[in-house]
């Protein structure tokens, strides 16, 4: 059991840096990865014009069970806009720009997973 966990980190670094090219490459610049604060993990941090957008990124081997982007359920939804929040507090310099949550749904091979960018995911007024 305890050989899954580093395979399971060396996984979600793979597909998060593979959303992060994947999204760069679309013209959004990255701000911050794995940004910790008290109110979790924030996946992506990066700015899309004027916008900070905060990037959830979910990997699944396959779709069953609705994939990655189905995953974002309504708590882990709270959870992100709470970490969102912390971290413009912490950032005050970004404080006032408009702000999305974006998903990026991966899924197959982790080393070159499919991806599939959810822009706009979700609102923090939905939360």
């Amino acid at each position: 059991m305890a050989r899954a966990e580093p395979d399971r980190r060396a996984r979600g670094d793979a597909v998060e840096t593979a959303a992060q090219g994947f999204l760069e490459a679309k013209g959004l610049r990255l701000l911050a990865r794995n940004a910790s604060t008290r109110g979790g993990e924030l996946d992506l941090v990066m700015t899309d014009g004027a916008a900070v957008v905060f990037v959830e990124v979910r990997f699944r081997a396959d779709a069953a069970f609705g994939g990655g982007a189905a995953s974002v359920d309504a708590g882990k939804r709270r959870r992100l806009v709470h970490a969102a929040q912390i971290w413009l507090q912490e950032h005050p310099t970004h404080a006032e720009a408009p702000c999305r949550f974006d998903v990026v749904a991966a899924s197959g091979d982790p080393a070159l997973p499919a991806l599939d960018w959810l822009r706009d995911a979700f609102r923090a007024d939905d939360c």
